[in-house]
């Protein structure tokens, strides 16, 4: 019973007995005195004293201590959204009640430090919006007005400025396309059309593609080995961006004569990997963690120049998850790098035979 006594409580109990003790004694020695001492007396004296301070006592802890500290809890504003039981407050105990602050305190100190770093990235994000789009306006604006200042007169020239200008639109058209994309997948507005393909075919079709972007540079794209036909189940058109993403950031980042290789294994009963590896400059171990931030930039001066829009990792990572599938990265400054991705894949059923021949059936999990 005693370790369930609330504090406040053996507070005013020992405190009652050391009046008491002493009330108790300066009476009884004053009875003694005055020569009409009586046991039955002193304790019934001893008794009122004890009750009467123990009373007085924790009404006092009460009301000084429990109250004004209640009223603190109220005052707060912050209390109102801590998650603090209200009924831990009705405690005097004040190891309980220490308890109870500090964890609001670390609470509230993990959420402060929450914001303030949401709030370096969004400073971030906005300044790395303002100039990916300010760089096109301006360069579609210096072209216009030069082209009214007179520079239209002169068919060459008016040829010139206007493809120029155009290419500024449509990069300012790319930017503000990817970042649709991610907003209608980040609010699941993006519908997915899955179906059945091959996913060998598909990152031919993409090696074929990007075969002349990886040939200015002489990097070789290719699977590691040969494959039977592959079938997953996924939107076909979102898993070939996420390819491209892949392959032109390979391509981007990659050496003079390099090499972009694709792999593809098992994971899991229902689950295929697929790998994106490339020998080219790599990524410290400090950027991996925001790779897939929104305009993050690992090489802000260099990767401007490559182009694109600063978004390919985010669509890819945006693309995967609205899929229910991770994308992984390991990377070696200096050595290379390694993205992949995981997919579901199609179970191929017992052949059925018809008039024309055998068909393939395929269920998925």
């Amino acid at each position: 019973m005693a370790t369930s006594f609330r504090r406040s409580y053996r507070f005013a109990l020992k405190t009652s007995l050391y009046l008491t003790l002493f009330l108790t004694l300066f009476s009884a020695g004053f009875l003694v005195v005055a020569k009409s001492f009586s046991l039955e007396l002193i304790v019934i004296y001893a008794l009122s004293c004890f009750i009467f301070s123990f009373l007085i006592i924790q009404y006092r802890v009460e009301f000084f201590i429990y109250k004004k500290i209640k009223k603190i809890y109220e005052d707060v504003s912050l209390l109102n959204s801590s998650g603090i039981d209200p009924e831990e407050m009705t405690t005097t105990d004040m190891a309980t009640l220490s308890r109870e602050v500090a964890k609001f305190a670390e609470g509230k100190k993990l959420e402060i430090e929450a914001l303030q770093l949401r709030d370096t990235y969004r400073k971030e994000f906005m300044g790395n919006i303002s100039h990916e789009l300010k760089t096109p306006l301006f360069t579609v604006q210096g072209y216009i007005e030069t082209l009214l200042d007179g520079a239209m007169k002169d068919k060459k020239v008016r040829k010139k400025y206007l493809a120029r200008a155009g290419k500024g639109v449509d990069r300012l058209i790319y930017i503000v396309k990817d970042l649709d994309m991610i907003t209608k997948l980040e609010t699941g507005e993006l519908s997915l059309n899955k179906e059945e393909f091959d996913i060998v075919e598909l990152i031919q079709n993409v090696f074929d593609l990007l075969e002349m972007k990886a040939a200015k540079k002489n990097i070789t794209l290719s699977l590691d080995k040969h494959y039977p036909p592959t079938m997953v189940f996924a939107d076909r058109d979102r898993i070939q961006q996420v390819l491209t993403n892949l392959i032109v950031n390979s391509i981007k980042y990659g050496k003079n004569d390099g090499a972009t290789e694709i792999s593809i294994e098992d994971l899991s009963k229902n689950k295929i990997i697929v790998r994106v590896n490339d020998n080219g400059e790599g990524i410290e171990k400090k950027h991996i963690g925001r790779l897939f931030e929104r305009f993050y930039r690992v090489d802000k001066s260099g990767s401007r120049k490559e182009g694109g829009s600063g978004l390919g990792l985010s669509i890819v990572k945006h693309l995967l998850e609205a899929h229910n599938e991770r994308i992984y990265v390991e990377s070696t400054f200096g050595v290379g790098s390694e993205f992949s991705f995981t997919l579901k894949k199609a179970k191929k059923t017992a052949p059925v035979k018809s008039k024309t021949g055998v068909l393939q059936s395929w269920v998925f999990f």
